[in-house]
């Protein structure tokens, strides 16, 4: 398996004095998704859960929906010259009658770690149809059950405290409790994860959930959460125009800005329970 932290040379300048000490940094690495041996994409990601990584991305993608549409995950042998294993070759069987992913979803290009959409064949598949709907969803939370979230997620992020390079995202139940938490050198691998791990568990839809993310609020963060039915989305930093506009039309409570004991919540605050609005 790929490692998740790499040792660096550098020259540390402090007070004007330099030298030259080892520094700890993520990894970041290419990882090639396939589908019944058919290249689907190209992620750089942080190795580590590559195979949550693979089942959330087919859920974000509209592909599968339940545990039972995968029939299997596999590293592919062979990836290099020699015949070894790379181990950032991930190959995904699909269940008996999930129809294989349209030829219109292929990336152009890499997505890269910082934009999971980059190379989207059409605009069209952008807005990917949810399989379940979020508006209804009876979610309540106090207000100061979320702005807790932001400390629980730091402290859990074990390779981001010898790093400081890496994104989180974590799943909160309607009390609290810590579902899943995973790191990534990009946000939407980061999200993957997570959602690609419950997938796996049998508990999609995610009903009743709070998706926390370490970073911003993007408009493919939100459909991500969308996509498996999860109703609250939080994070510690501004959301983008179109993800509030994304969530405003599915009924998803979107809040951003959440530091301290405040936040701003842009869309679906009747899910926030005992706030009094001045």
């Amino acid at each position: 398996m790929g490692r998740v932290t790499a040792r660096r040379r550098v020259l540390r300048v402090r007070d004007g004095v330099s030298s030259y000490r080892p520094d700890t940094m993520a990894v970041e690495e290419p990882m090639e998704i396939r589908v019944g041996g058919r290249p689907l994409t190209v992620t750089m990601r942080t190795p580590g859960d590559d195979f949550d990584l693979a089942a959330g991305f087919l859920v974000s993608e509209g592909v599968v929906h339940s545990a039972a549409d995968v029939a299997g995950i596999r590293y592919c042998a062979g990836a290099t010259s020699d015949g070894g294993n790379t181990y950032n070759v991930v190959d995904v069987a699909l269940g008996p009658g999930v129809a294989a992913p349209d030829a219109s979803l292929e990336r152009n290009f890499y997505t890269t770690s910082s934009c999971g959409l980059c190379g989207k064949a059409s605009l069209d598949a952008v807005r990917t149809s949810a399989a379940w709907t979020v508006s209804e969803d009876p979610l309540r939370v106090g207000p100061e059950l979320v702005t807790a979230l932001p400390d629980r997620l730091r402290a859990a992020q074990k390779v981001f405290d010898s790093t400081g390079g890496l994104h989180a995202a974590a799943l909160f139940s309607a009390d609290g409790e810590m579902l899943c938490l995973r790191e990534d050198v990009g946000r939407h691998n980061a999200v993957d994860k997570v959602v690609g791990h419950e997938l796996r568990e049998g508990l999609l839809p995610l009903r009743e959930t709070v998706l926390m993310v370490s970073g911003r609020a993007s408009f493919e963060l939100v459909q991500k959460a969308l996509m498996a039915g999860i109703p609250m989305l939080a994070a510690v930093s501004a959301p983008s125009s179109l993800a509030v506009d994304l969530a405003a039309e599915s009924g998803l409570t979107l809040i951003g800005f959440l530091r301290g004991t405040s936040m701003n919540v842009y869309t679906g605050a009747e899910r926030l329970a005992q706030v009094p609005v001045a």
